[in-house]
């Protein structure tokens, strides 16, 4: 329990005795609170301004939490700038934690033997993440735009709307491609060439759907390149034991979550000829999963054997196989809700897996 939580339990079941100003002497907490507020900011600043804070605090943790979401500041937004920040999925971070997790994973596993990762190529890569995730959702609707008004889960988007048009969607992507461009820059020579060249899967994923249904091998090519980016960022060098295998189990990781985030569209899906691995793999989903699931462990512990990881990296392993099994097990592929909880929680995956690694460098010596 918090030390606001404390204190608003303590005062809701004593009397409040307030040392610095004795007019609160013996008031009772909840006639307190119901009768005596104005009372008591006039008499006790000191008391009044600890009872507003506790408050604020309990507001947050009982669970007005909607108040502070991402999707509620997008929506207190300016109007002309919401619909910008809606192309860029900013509303909902889950794919900008997806892409940047796989980069984490690399710095954490590039740092020095017995430190943490690199703050400023987190934080930097933190930036990174944001635009270019919004970059390619803007690139994403700019070629799904006709496809998105038939679906009912995007044909409110700004741009199958029609709230933002094409030649507007294209000013805004030079924007964000600008920026991108400025982080990839502040990286050494290296670095920058291993990141421009994800740009060609960025651009070319929202076209796999079209004729594949296995986009989803394309959307891990590229969410997944900060698995090889950050280990050149940390050493200026690849090297290729310790983040191929990575990056091939991050893509089976991509593979298993973005199936069962496929399955909330597959009705629709079928409607206007979009193709996916959720209609590829029907009802025999679960079994593809769970293979791609167990593919991930040889690479993942190539990555460990090759950058010499000691025991908390493993038990990491096991928490990551163990974490995306209950989700297959657990998961209503017929439940859009569902599917889209399971996808959501990856985020915890991925960050159980970050801990991992960082404890794992800390114990080397």
């Amino acid at each position: 329990m918090s030390g606001f939580r404390r204190l608003g339990f303590k005062l809701l079941q004593k009397q409040v005795v307030c040392t610095t100003c004795l007019p609160c002497f013996s008031l009772n907490t909840p006639s307190l609170v119901s009768t005596n507020v104005a009372i008591l900011r006039s008499t006790c600043p000191a008391l009044s301004f600890t009872l507003w804070s506790y408050t604020q605090v309990r507001e947050l943790s009982l669970g007005n939490r909607a108040s502070i979401s991402a999707k509620s500041l997008i929506d207190k937004s300016p109007p002309s700038l919401k619909p910008y920040l809606q192309l860029s999925r900013l509303d909902r971070p889950i794919g900008t934690w997806l892409l940047y997790l796989p980069c984490t994973w690399s710095i954490s596993l590039a740092a020095a033997p017995g430190c943490l990762p690199d703050l400023y190529l987190l934080s930097l890569f933190g930036c990174g993440a944001i635009i270019m995730r919004g970059a390619g959702c803007t690139i994403n609707d700019m070629w799904d735009r006709d496809f998105d008004s038939q679906v009912a889960r995007t044909k409110s988007r700004p741009l199958a709307s029609g709230e933002v048009h094409i030649s507007q969607a294209w000013t805004y992507l030079a924007l964000q491609l600008t920026a991108g461009l400025a982080c990839l820059l502040q990286l050494n020579f290296h670095s920058i060439v291993v990141g421009a060249s994800s740009l060609a899967f960025v651009v070319s994923y929202p076209l796999f759907k079209r004729v594949t249904y296995w986009p989803q091998i394309a959307l891990g090519l590229t969410f997944n390149w900060g698995a090889i980016l950050g280990w050149t960022a940390v050493n200026n060098s690849i090297d290729l034991g310790v983040v191929l295998p990575l990056y091939m189990s991050s893509i089976m990781w991509t593979l298993a979550y973005d199936t069962i985030y496929a399955h909330q569209d597959k009705e629709d899906d079928v409607k206007v000829g979009v193709k996916s691995t959720a209609l590829r793999f029907g009802e025999n989903s679960k079994l593809w999963l769970s293979g791609f699931t167990a593919a991930m462990i040889p690479g993942l512990i190539m990555t460990g054997i090759y950058s010499n990881q000691t025991w908390p990296y493993y038990l990491g392993v096991v928490g990551v196989i163990t974490h995306l099994s209950h989700q297959i097990y657990s998961v209503n592929l017929n439940d859009a809700d569902d599917c889209l909880k399971k996808f959501k929680s990856n985020r915890n995956l991925g960050l159980i897996f970050l801990g991992a690694i960082v404890a794992s460098n800390l114990l080397k010596t």
